[in-house]
């Protein structure tokens, strides 16, 4: 009899459910109508801020869910597909937060490396943190490490939580979006597709695909079809295939990075120039090293060797440069008279000398500290040494003139002996107002140093399609390994291949290799590098990260010339470097894992770097 009054009642209650269910959606739809009234009537611009701050709300849940997946200790498995959604979500944001948000977005997804402020004295270790950390706890996860996890997924949650709480204010402009996206699409050809912020899991591919979804979506609420429908349709087609390319592809280490570049990457980045201009937007005249007018990172002047300088009073002229030509080669500024600069770093060897360490002034056969560095783009980073002990190349030169063993000079007698020359007099009148005096003596130096600048090698050619560039099958390969596999692109950042890190180029990055004393790696060099300079313990034998640009002419290798050939020094980094020899490096960044290198990839990589 009870069964009979509930099925009764609940039959009669049926249609008001029905009934309130049908209102519910009436209102829903009507909710979605005036929704879609009113997002219509939001300027593109407010359009991505309202975007932006529904998908940091889709991160925040992501985040939320790994944290769940964590505490109710579910399978690896699952563990490490929320940790994959997570990351996603991110990436659907990661072009607005890396623009507004630098900071926020270092602890999100920086490096795991722990790092000491330089300026700090007490030397306190800053931990890494963020999703390149989380990644390492969790491929593969171990449950003996969930404390850690639990500890570094509170850090994460409370990143998102402090973006959410900053993106509100964020004060946007259609200028900076469209550096953003553009930004974004350098970010993931010289990070993203590089395995740079994936190195453990290698989600790279997907993630890029993640990145360029989201850009797309972006870039739809602004009115290009109805301005310019071709372009529109073209840029529309780039998206596609740039996002196809990298679905279609499943292995990160056969990926053709070469390939998604020339006929994607290059193709979307400057169709996304042409939109910003069609729509009227402007494009920043700030000074970057990385022009903010660059259609490509290939283009010939996309970067700006005067950036780093301390004043614009400091950039080169011709005439600057001229005048730090004839000083360059002219012995008077040395102690002694008998070296100048190009005494160790000579045109035919790309600016070096050959030499394992530069012979040092005088007699005995005495050398100095260590190798010779090539001058040829030595304006494209933001620290000069291999210790990165000075910023300007004003100041490089100074440290050389003045260094006992290397000119022998001072520039108080540099400057009087300029004085006394009529040629110099007059030269030096004709170029600054001012005259010979010992600023304008580094100057005009580093200015003839700034003009060693050169992006156009038979690889960077080939990179914007000339033909008469074209590279081997093997050169390819080398270049796709370089970018891959090899890992060389994730400290020799493309395209400038040294390490001043993208798609910003403000910082030049050091790091700590294990680099042995002699050639059989038995022992470590005691050169303590970084560490002389700062008194950071973290940096013991850590040394600026050079450009691999015309290698070929630049041996031997390594900050003490340990190394007479390519081969041993693939070798070294295929064993994982110092703590893969078996040396301790307890504070060694490059990663000590081998690399698996085939003979015959190893020689496809150095064909590459013969034509870089």
């Amino acid at each position: 009899m009870v069964t009979q009054q509930t099925t009764s009642t609940v039959a009669r209650q049926q249609p008001r459910y029905a009934f309130r269910i049908g209102i519910v959606l009436i209102a829903c739809l009507a909710f979605l109508s005036l929704y879609r009234v009113w997002t219509s009537r939001q300027t593109p611009l407010q359009q991505v801020k309202s975007k932006y701050l529904h998908d940091i709300a889709q991160l925040d849940s992501a985040v939320r869910h790994l944290n769940r997946a964590v505490d109710a200790q579910w399978s690896e498995i699952r563990i490490q597909a929320a940790f994959d959604s997570a990351r996603l979500a991110y990436k659907q944001v990661e072009f607005l937060v890396e623009l507004y948000n630098p900071e926020t977005a270092k602890s999100l997804n920086g490096p795991a490396l722990p790092e000491v402020e330089e300026d700090d004295g007490l030397q306190r270790e800053i931990k890494p943190e963020g999703f390149q950390v989380i990644e390492e706890l969790v491929f593969p996860y171990d449950p003996a490490n969930r404390g850690e996890l639990r500890g570094q997924l509170a850090l994460l949650q409370a990143n998102v939580g402090r973006l959410t709480r900053v993106a509100t204010d964020n004060e946007m402009t259609d200028s900076h979006v469209f550096d953003a996206i553009r930004l974004e699409v350098f970010r993931l050809v010289s990070l993203g597709i590089t395995g740079f912020d994936s190195p453990v899991a290698n989600h790279s591919l997907p993630e890029a695909v993640a990145s360029l979804q989201s850009l797309h979506q972006h870039l739809r609420f602004y009115d290009l079809a109805d301005q310019q429908p071709d372009l529109a349709e073209r840029l529309d087609g780039a998206f596609a295939g740039a996002i196809g390319a990298l679905q279609k592809e499943q292995s990160f280490t056969e990926f053709d990075r070469f390939g998604y570049i020339t006929q994607h990457a290059n193709v979307l980045s400057g169709l996304l120039l042409d939109a910003q201009q069609a729509l009227g937007i402007p494009v920043f005249q700030e000074s970057r090293l990385l022009s903010a007018s660059a259609r490509t990172l290939n283009d010939r002047d996309a970067f700006d060797p005067n950036y780093f300088v301390n004043s614009r009073d400091d950039r080169a002229t011709p005439s600057r440069i001229a005048l730090g030509k004839m000083l360059f080669y002219d012995p008077i500024l040395s102690g002694d008279a008998n070296r100048s600069c190009a005494t160790c770093h000579q045109p035919d060897k790309a600016f070096t000398d050959g030499e394992p360490k530069s012979l040092a002034v005088g007699f005995g056969g005495r050398r100095i500290a260590r190798n010779a560095p090539t001058l040829v783009n030595a304006a494209l980073q933001a620290a000069q040494f291999a210790d990165s002990r000075v910023t300007f190349l004003e100041d490089q030169a100074s440290d050389v003139i003045e260094n006992a063993d290397e000119m022998h000079g001072s520039l108080p007698d540099a400057v009087k002996a300029l004085r006394a020359s009529q040629v110099y007099q007059t030269t030096f009148s004709k170029t600054y107002r001012d005259g010979v005096t010992e600023q304008n003596l580094k100057n005009a130096i580093a200015s003839y140093v700034r003009s060693l600048t050169s992006l156009n090698s038979r690889v960077d050619r080939a990179l914007r399609n000339e033909k008469q560039a074209a590279l081997s099958a093997e050169e390819k390969h080398g270049f796709n390994l370089f970018m891959g596999k090899a890992k060389c692109a994730t400290c020799h950042f493309y395209p400038l291949f040294n390490g001043t890190v993208p798609p910003a180029y403000q910082k030049t990055e050091s790091e700590v290799l294990g680099t042995p004393a002699t050639a059989d790696n038995n022992q470590l060099d005691p050169d303590l590098g970084k560490f002389r300079t700062t008194g950071i313990t973290l940096q013991k034998h850590a040394f600026k990260t050079p450009t691999v640009r015309n290698v070929a002419q630049t041996a031997p290798y390594m900050h003490n010339g340990v190394y007479q050939t390519l081969d041993q020094v693939i070798d070294f980094y295929n064993k994982g470097g110092g703590n893969g020899l078996g040396l301790r490096v307890d504070n060694q960044t490059l990663p000590a894992d081998k690399l698996n290198l085939t003979p015959g990839e190893k020689q496809a990589l150095i064909a590459f770097l013969n034509a870089l």
